[in-house]
Order: structure tokens, then sequence, then C-alpha cells
């Protein structure tokens, strides 16, 4: 493999999961805690999401060395009603407690055919396909939400006051692709405009302002100022209902009560998420449910294309498509992650 750094590489599922919980084992994890970690940050890394997959042992190795993620948390779950569970992560990395509140929701929905699990003491979860990716596997529908560090201003107001809450979806298809929608309340993330200043690109004017508030193309501004929502302020209200629900409900910090991982990568975030379940098998049959979901996507997909290249598509299919492919190929990784996890890994 190549040590350019500018380089992508190919290596297998196995392998990468293999370096994944070795680097991440150095940094103090438990062995369970490792492979819920590695397993959603590597499904990330095989639906195409770099940039929320095991390149965020940058971040999460940095904060978890200075103490500022416990690396050995005690992470309690409790039943507050049949349906409903609160989860406290003890300030774990983000997706060990994302996955110990989609484990949780899972088993009172399997129990009670709906759940609603709200998270507290997080820290940054990673994407959210890969949790609407194995609760559809199971059978459930999902909605899930997790809050974030302040980048965006309140509509019409001219500093950041909220995060760029990541929503998403998932309904399950037993026999056939599931849906799954994973969306940011921001027109890109911050980690798109990083990755532009990485490589010395402009971007569009759309994507963020300065920090007075007037769009730009320089990404070291748009750093320096807020991203700019979806759909104006309707984007703007969404990102407001997914922090009432996963950090206001949940207990966790909200709005400007979040701690910046990278103003204070040494203090607590206390990020909220929630998790709302869906039993899908209560519903009815897994025949029943996948004659429904194939005429759904078909009546999508058969609309002629307006630009015959570019087929009409439905959420999750990209991606799902991807981890087919990478599963069988080789997943496509940045020599500079692959370099930095055999570091942590002592390779």
């Amino acid at each position: 493999m190549s040590n350019n750094k500018n380089t992508n590489v190919i290596i297998s599922e196995t392998e990468l999961q293999a370096l994944g919980k070795r680097a991440f084992k150095s940094l103090g994890l438990s062995d369970k805690d490792v492979d819920d970690l590695v397993h959603i940050l590597v499904t990330a890394d095989l639906f195409g999401l770099s940039t929320h997959g095991l390149s965020r042992i940058e971040s999460y190795g940095d904060r978890l060395k200075i103490n500022g993620i416990n690396p050995r948390p005690n992470i309690t779950v409790e039943q507050v009603a049949p349906a409903m569970i609160k989860v406290d992560g003890d300030n774990a990395v983000g997706p060990v407690v994302g996955m110990r509140t989609l484990e949780a929701a899972m088993e009172a929905a399997g129990q009670f055919g709906i759940a609603v699990a709200f998270a507290r003491g997080s820290n940054h979860f990673g994407p959210i396909s890969p949790y609407s990716l194995i609760a559809a596997d199971k059978g459930f529908a999902s909605i899930i939400g997790s809050n974030a560090t302040t980048t965006i201003a309140p509509w019409g107001g001219s500093d950041a006051r909220l995060g760029n809450s990541p929503l998403g979806f998932g309904v399950p298809n037993p026999e056939g692709q599931h849906f799954l929608l994973d969306m940011a309340m921001s027109v890109v993330a911050r980690a798109k405009i990083r990755n532009a200043l990485k490589r010395g690109e402009v971007i569009p004017n759309t994507w963020g302002t300065d920090a007075k508030g007037n769009p730009t193309t320089d990404p070291k501004a748009a750093l320096d100022g807020f991203l700019l929502p979806i759909g104006g302020h309707k984007g703007y209200g969404l990102a407001l209902m997914v922090d009432l629900f996963a950090g206001l409900l949940s207990n966790a910090g909200y709005l400007t009560h979040i701690k910046s991982w990278q103003d204070a990568p040494d203090e607590p975030q206390n990020l909220g998420h929630f998790f709302i379940l869906i039993d899908t098998k209560r519903l009815g049959s897994s025949k029943w449910l996948s004659e429904r979901m194939m005429d759904f996507a078909n009546i999508l997909t058969d609309s002629p294309p307006a630009d015959p290249s570019k087929p009409v598509i439905v959420p999750g299919m990209i991606e799902l498509a991807k981890l087919e492919r990478q599963r069988k190929d080789g997943i496509e990784m940045s020599s500079e992650t692959l370099d930095l996890l055999r570091e942590y890994a002592g390779d």
C-alpha cells in the first residue's frame, strides 16, 4: 500500500475492521465498546461516508488521550416507562452510546411494538444510516436524531446558536433494499468544508457564511463563520425539532450548552440522541411489507428521468449499492487515515 498522503487505497472489510479494533483498543476501550464503535465506523466507510468513518480516529483519538472522552464509561440504561428508555452515556465515545441506546430501543420495541430511547452524556456518534441499517435488518422502522456543536445561526441571526443536527429514518424491506435517509440540517457538513480547505479549493457560496453572516466561497472564512441550513427557515425549524428531542427531552446539553469538541476537546460535550423504533413485524407479514416496499420504490424509479444519465433513485440506494460493492471488492480509504490507524495500532 502506498504511503502517499494524497492517495486512496483499497483494503478488505475484514482487514480494516481488525486494524480499527487494534487502533481503538490502544486507546483503552473495552473489547465490547471497540467492537460496537468499529462496527458503526466501518459501516460508514462501506457506505462511502468517509468523513464519518474510521477517519474519526483523529478527533476521537485526540480527545480519548486527554480524557475529553471517557474510555471506560459506566453507561446506565433506565426503563422509565414500558416503551420509554433513558440512557446516560457517561461521556463515552459517541458510537458506543449510540449502540447501547439502539440495542435498548430494539429490545423494548420488540416487546411492545414501539419504543423511544433518549441518550445523554454522549459525543459525536457517527452517521445515522449505520444504526438505521442495523434496525432495518431486524425488521424495525426507525426515526433517529442527534444534536451537535453549534455551527448554524438562528434564522435571521448573525452568530451560531444551534447545531447541524442530523436526522434519519429507515423503513425495512425484508426481501429487498431498505429505505434509509440520513441528512444533516445544513446544505453540507463542516467536514466537507474542512476537506476543501485541506485541498486548497473554493466552495459554493450556498454552503456557509463568514463570521459576519455574508455568504462566502472561502472555506477558511466559512469555518470561522457558520453553516447555512437546508431550505432556509424550514431547515432552521427542523434543526430545532431535532435538538428539542435529542437534547432538551433527553436532559443532555442543547443549543449553546453543547461544548465544541474542537474548542474544548478536554471537556465533555454532553450530546444527546433519540431513537424511535417501530416493530414492523406487528403490522403484517414480511411478504406483505416487501410487496408494498417494492411497489413503493418502483412507482418512483419508473419515472422517466429528466436526464437519461441520472435515473430516479430512492433514499439509501446509492449507499447500499456502495456497501455491497465494497464488501466484495474492498473499501476505498485514504492512506492518511490508514497511516493514522496503524500508528495507533502500533503496526
